[in-house]
């Protein structure tokens, strides 16, 4: 059953930076559109930056500038570099493909979940 493997969480203070990766566990047929969600308890899930095929790039307002999403299509890996962070960012990041798989048609994955703390 193919998943995503999410990696890079973790505490970071004010202005520190981190870095997510997400990777699809094995080859599919497709994969169309990679992105990062974050949710905080009480809050919906808000997306944080998606990146197509194309590379045809999107950010929520509040990471513009900070945030920088890229995509290995080899290895069908997406990457979030988190610069400047600050403590609105804390929250539960998640990891989204969109894609087609060999006799199952249309996909959608969803990461675990990585957990992103900042906090001086």
């Amino acid at each position: 059953q193919v998943q995503l493997v999410e990696s890079g969480g973790g505490s970071v203070q004010p202005g520190g930076s981190l870095r997510l990766s997400c990777a699809v566990s094995r080859p599919i047929l497709s994969v169309e559109i990679m992105g990062w969600h974050r949710q905080v308890p009480g809050k919906e899930r808000e997306t944080v930056a998606a990146i197509s095929k194309g590379d045809l790039i999107k950010y929520a307002e509040s990471v513009k500038g900070r945030f920088t999403i890229s995509r290995d299509n080899v290895n069908n890996t997406v990457y979030l570099e988190m610069n400047n962070l600050k403590p609105k960012d804390t929250a539960l990041y998640y990891c989204k493909v969109v894609g087609t798989d060999y006799g199952v048609g249309a996909l959608e994955l969803w990461g675990q979940g990585t957990l992103v703390t900042v906090s001086s």
